[in-house]
């Protein structure tokens, strides 16, 4: 179940970022690079897009980290 969820939300999140670099009032990077994080632990491909967001754009990974930690409880 955790997994589906993981699926969903992550590909969701990937959707709402490709619409968001067509459109002026969504960050669609950072909707992006978090499907991305959320897809991560599944598979090895999206580990090294997301090692290769990190160097292009370190200010989003950073931002994207951190709502992260804070949603985990600093697990991360």
């Amino acid at each position: 179940m955790k997994r589906i969820i993981r699926y969903v939300a992550g590909t969701g999140f990937i959707i709402l970022g490709i619409v968001g670099l067509f459109l002026p009032f969504l960050q669609g990077i950072l909707f992006i690079i978090t499907g991305l994080l959320i897809l991560a632990p599944e598979s090895k491909t999206i580990r090294r897009m997301i090692a290769c967001i990190r160097l292009k754009y370190p200010e989003f990974y950073t931002k994207v980290r951190k709502l992260k930690r804070k949603k985990n409880g600093n697990k991360v």
